[in-house]
């Protein structure tokens, strides 16, 4: 997110509030310039580097001055050669004192360049999945075990060999603990010359290395091979994991009667929602289904990039919707989104269907569904209030009225995206779930 830092003194004729004014202007004006960028540009635009211009007008900061034409005044004013009391002299632009055309000295504007970051940052600044927190979710974090190092007590089944063998290794070593090898030479020695005509030096000599061989084996009990000293557990830290998970699911007609621009509209709405989720939103799911007289999950490159042409059967889309809801994200547990787009064409007797499946199942497990229609551009001026729409259109009006947490518009061309994306996930308070 852009931060302007104004690390200028703070003169006697300045206001701290009037700069921090100046600073709210110039945020503002460079959200205004990005939205216009990208409505006039493409969606995809978006998320890269922008050059934004800033108009100068506005940014000067407000102070006082004197009145020129009232109070009482005195002026020293230091005298010249080349004028006396009384002379007059022209106006510019009316004689030698006018500048000349081409050579006024204008201020130009400002120019920022934006990372990715920054413009992401603008470009979703109020905008938000609504109702994000279930209310039946547990108030209490769960927590994950995670490793953090060892530790000198713990269970057994937690023993780290290595680090254990380590320390004993470097306590023998310090405490300078007999080895084995030195003990056996010791009684193969004792074996040697017992097994020999024993004089007085040899019985002297197997009495020294007897004491000897006595004197390292206490030192060997004494000093363990692994004291308890040397044991070292992995140590692990219970640490809290959001208990709030989301999942969006976006679907889309791909049928034979999504023409070119109907599918490129509605590519560009999902361009436009899938970088909204994944800059905002580190931990929410996204699955994506297509769907024609027959619908399948896809992954994100064949959802924005294959072709497929068929019939159309909306309902094998919710369909598919709610079997991966009951495999993968048990509304208990997670917040279920859903947003898809079509032209609202639909198999005749289909869109019965499409209401029973909304009000008898996926609704009641969506904390929000956004319907987006792509209407044909010639013919976009005589929706009004009077048209019933497209027989989807219709299906979906009825859900409409009984389910709050249900939005639905239409976009008619690409400068329709972006305002209609802003009125479906504008910040607004937590919708109720209904029963």
């Amino acid at each position: 997110m852009p931060i302007f830092i104004d690390r200028r003194l703070n003169p006697k004729d300045k206001s701290l509030g009037n700069r921090q004014r100046f600073l709210k202007r110039a945020r503002e004006e460079l959200k205004r310039s990005i939205r216009d960028q990208i409505r006039t540009g493409k969606i995809a635009d978006v998320d890269a580097e922008h050059a934004v211009s800033m108009p100068a007008r506005g940014t000067a900061e407000p102070s006082f001055s004197d009145a020129k034409d009232s109070g009482k005044r005195q002026h020293i004013l230091p005298g010249n050669k080349h004028f006396a009391p009384g002379d007059r002299v022209p106006k510019p632009g009316q004689g030698g004192g006018g500048g000349s055309p081409g050579k006024t000295v204008s201020e130009d504007d400002f120019r920022f360049v934006l990372s990715r970051e920054e413009v992401l940052d603008l470009f979703f600044e109020d905008l938000e999945l609504p109702d994000m927190v279930k209310l039946n979710l547990k108030e209490i974090l769960a927590f994950k075990p995670r490793r953090a190092g060892f530790a000198a007590t713990g269970a057994p089944t937690n023993i780290n060999v290595g680090r254990t063998m380590r320390n004993s290794h470097g306590r023998r070593i310090a405490l300078k603990r007999p080895k084995q090898g030195d003990l056996d030479a010791i009684v193969e020695e004792l074996a040697v010359l017992e097994a020999e005509p024993q004089g007085a030096a040899a019985r002297q000599r197997i009495t020294a290395l007897r004491e000897e061989l006595e004197r390292l084996e206490r030192r060997r009990k004494r000093i363990a091979y692994v004291d308890p000293v040397d044991i070292r557990f992995n140590r692990f830290d219970n640490r809290p994991v959001p208990n709030a998970n989301a999942v969006m699911f976006c679907l889309m007609d791909v049928s034979g009667s999504m023409g070119e621009r109907e599918k490129d509209l509605a590519k560009r709405f999902f361009v436009l929602l899938h970088l909204f989720l994944k800059r905002r939103y580190d931990r929410t799911d996204i699955v994506f289904i297509r769907h024609t007289h027959e619908a399948q999950e896809v992954d994100e490159e064949t959802f924005f990039y294959n072709t497929q042409s068929g019939g159309t059967v909306v309902s094998t889309a919710l369909e598919e919707m709610h079997r991966i809801i009951e495999q993968r994200y048990p509304s208990n547990e997670w917040n279920i989104y859903a947003a898809q787009a079509s032209d609202g064409d639909n198999f005749v007797t289909d869109s019965e269907r499409c209401i029973g499946l909304m009000d008898g199942q996926i609704m009641r497990l969506c904390q929000y569904f956004a319907y987006v229609e792509i209407l044909d551009e010639r013919e976009s001026h005589i929706f009004g209030a009077t048209d019933n729409g497209t027989s989807l259109w219709r299906a979906y009006s009825a859900v409409n009225q009984r389910w709050p947490n249900f939005q639905m518009s239409r976009i008619a061309n690409a400068a329709d995206i972006y305002p209609v994306f802003r009125q479906l996930f504008a910040r607004q308070p937590a919708l109720q779930k209904s029963a």
